[in-house]
């Protein structure tokens, strides 16, 4: 079973609370949050309560401020968790597949993808993603490209839109497939 470990200071000081599941609503555990433990499995932890907010997609280790998770700041107010077997089941061979398009509902231009992308531009010659569809394993979408900025978490299905994936608009640099990285 996975777990976390929240801190309300940098450098794991300060009072903290540990979880093991999913948690909609962090608030009444702690009141900000400044460093990370994650001691197993992956986990998101959203900055709003209910899964909603800037995600960001955490592995295995230490995060002593929230910089290090790509933070904007000390606020977070709900996880959850992904185990390595549900990421990495052994049926699937340990293959991922995705499509991209350039716009709303699958339309226009179309890429398929089966490997990490650390520039959208210079792979898809569109900066925007209006649409998606995981076919097989998990992704990161990230705002810039080399995997920096705004992270969004891609699990198996269709995206319409960017707002399905929890995006403030189309813009994605670049993205990953959730492996041990």
């Amino acid at each position: 079973m996975g777990k976390i470990i929240f801190y309300e200071d940098r450098n794991f000081q300060g009072r903290h609370y540990e979880c093991s599941t999913d948690c909609a609503d962090l608030h009444s555990f702690f009141s900000r949050c400044n460093s990370i433990r994650v001691d197993s499995d992956w986990w998101v932890v959203y900055e709003r309560p209910n899964y909603m907010g800037y995600q960001y997609v955490l592995s295995r280790g230490e995060y002593p401020d929230y910089q290090r998770w790509m933070g904007f700041n000390d606020s977070i107010r709900s996880c959850r968790t992904y185990p390595y077997t549900c990421l990495h089941p052994p049926h699937s061979g340990g293959s991922y597949r995705m499509k991209i398009y350039e716009r709303p509902d699958f339309g226009g231009q179309m890429m398929e993808f089966q490997d990490d992308c650390p520039s959208v531009d210079d792979s898809f010659r569109y900066r925007d993603i209006h649409s998606s569809h995981v076919m097989d394993g998990y992704w990161i979408f990230y705002e810039h490209p080399n995997y920096r900025g705004r992270q969004y978490f891609m699990r198996p299905g269709e995206y319409r839109r960017f707002s399905d994936w929890g995006g403030y608009n189309s813009t994605i640099g670049s993205f990953r497939c959730m492996r041990d990285f």
